[in-house]
């Protein structure tokens, strides 16, 4: 009777197992170190505390991360898309919902949900990194460079905007996109929701109450009782 041997399993096979292996390992790393820089701070957190959260060896750490700004910097990066999937947050579903938006009070308030539930998965690793500028100059370009984007990010609403409704007649796309961008610091979500107990929700009206109001013209909000000011209020 003749023998019958066994399959040898492909190369891609094993090869998307060793791959999903790495990928958990880094998994475990960042969340190990998301959470020992949020507790303890990032200038106390040694890469001999996230190896052992972590479960994995020292040296494990560094093979498949690398040193601690590059676990800050995909800590804050997981926590902007809520997970590791390579697919940039231009690509997500809710940025697109967003630019098909029609509506300015709806896109204001779609966009206004997306990034409240950002700030709360992401204002800790921003604050953490904050901190940590003051005394690595990596983390310092890391902070700079979240800070730079969240402003690009308002730009790009802001110029959304002006492409379904007016902004305010002494604004202009830069004034407003500071207007925005201001809102949108990690201080205020921290000092009103972490600090100062307001809710998701309680956060989220308010933040579209004050960008309706502070960034479109009353035709824009659909509102007539309170007409735009005839000039710039800083003069």
């Amino acid at each position: 009777m003749a023998v019958q041997m066994a399959a040898t399993p492909s190369r891609p096979y094993r090869s998307e197992i060793r791959a999903e292996g790495q990928r958990m390992t880094v998994r475990r790393c960042v969340e190990a170190a998301a959470e020992l820089f949020a507790v303890q701070g990032y200038a106390a957190t040694t890469i001999d505390a996230i190896a052992h959260r972590a479960g994995v060896a020292r040296r494990t750490v560094f093979s498949a991360v690398g040193g601690k700004v590059a676990l800050l910097k995909l800590a804050y990066d997981w926590s902007l898309v809520g997970d590791d999937e390579p697919v940039a947050m231009a690509d997500r579903p809710e940025i697109r919902a967003i630019a098909a938006t029609r509506s300015p009070r709806r896109a204001i308030t779609v966009w206004v949900e997306h990034v409240t539930v950002v700030a709360r998965r992401s204002t800790p690793m921003l604050l953490v990194m904050q901190t940590a500028a003051d005394t690595d100059p990596d983390a310092a370009a890391l902070y700079h460079k979240a800070i730079g984007d969240a402003r690009l990010g308002a730009r790009m609403f802001v110029e959304h905007l002006t492409t379904i409704t007016t902004l305010r007649p002494w604004l202009d796309v830069e004034r407003a996109t500071d207007l925005v961008w201001a809102l949108l610091d990690p201080g205020v979500y921290d000092r009103m929701v972490r600090r100062g107990g307001w809710n998701h929700d309680e956060f989220s009206s308010w933040l579209a109450s004050a960008l309706t109001q502070g960034i479109l013209s009353s035709a824009g909000h659909g509102t007539s009782s309170a007409p735009d000011p005839a000039h710039d209020p800083r003069e």
